[in-house]
This record gives C-alpha cells, structure tokens and sequence, in this order.
C-alpha cells in the first residue's frame, strides 16, 4: 500500500511499493537502468491519483495531459531480484504548467538510495501538445501537497 511518511525536515514524501520482478533485471540479476524510470512513474501517477487527480479523467475533463520534459537520474546502487522497493515522490517545483518530483529509490525499510533524480512535467494540451497552465483547482491542490 502506498504511504505518506514524513522526513526529518518535515515535509511529506509520497511512497509507493514495487516488488523487483525477474523481469525487471537484466542477465545478471540486475534491475535494467530503464525500469528505475517506469518505477518513478508509477510512483508519481499513484501520488496524483492519491490526491484525486486520474490521467485519462484530466485529458477527457480537463483536456490536459502531464507529459515528462526533462529528468535527471544518478544510479548509486544496484537493486537485485526479488527486492521490495519504496518509490518515493514530493513535488519539489510548481511553476505555471510545469512541475517538477523528486524521486527516490530504496530497499524496504533502508535510507540509502539506490537511485534518485528529478523528473520535470509539463502541462501540455491534450490536442496540440502545446505548453498549457496547469487548472487552478489542481494547481491549488498540487501546492497543499508541497
């Protein structure tokens, strides 16, 4: 189950469980640089679902869809076969129709991160693909959580 722990400053940090699957890893057992990414997003699609924010409601009532610009990872240590991870997520920059995670990667219940970055995402709109202003009601709902 998805959790909100609170860190030593004080601030809340969005948690979301993943199990490493054999097919997560590559030939030696090692989970794929790549599937950090997919566990990174999983962790920030169920935050926002936590909050009440579905993506497929937000492009059909909203007509906007949150889309990855920019990220940056550093990997530090390999997560293996079998682990149970913690993904965390805290929004760490709201801007007009932008926002930007971050993001961790842990072994259950460890505080040394095997992985972590930042990960930018626009508001584009749902037709054009053009930046859009992130809608009032989550922006205001985005900036609670912050």
């Amino acid at each position: 189950m998805p959790n909100v722990v609170t860190t030593r400053e004080g601030l809340s940090q969005f948690c979301w469980p993943v199990r490493v699957y054999y097919e997560d890893t590559d030939s030696g057992g090692v989970v794929y640089y790549a599937n950090y990414l997919k566990f990174m997003e999983r962790a920030r699609t169920e935050y926002l679902r936590s909050m009440g924010f579905e993506q497929d409601q937000l492009r059909r009532d909203q007509g906007i869809l949150f889309t990855v610009h920019s990220l940056q990872v550093d990997f530090s240590l390999p997560a293996r076969f079998n682990d149970a991870l913690e993904i965390s997520a805290e929004i760490s920059d709201l801007k007009r129709a932008s926002l930007a995670f971050s993001q961790s990667v842990r072994r259950r219940g460890e505080t040394t991160p095997l992985c972590s970055g930042t990960v930018r995402i626009a508001c584009v709109d749902a037709e054009s693909f053009r930046p859009k202003p992130i809608p009032e009601i989550i922006r205001s709902e985005l900036l609670n959580a912050s």
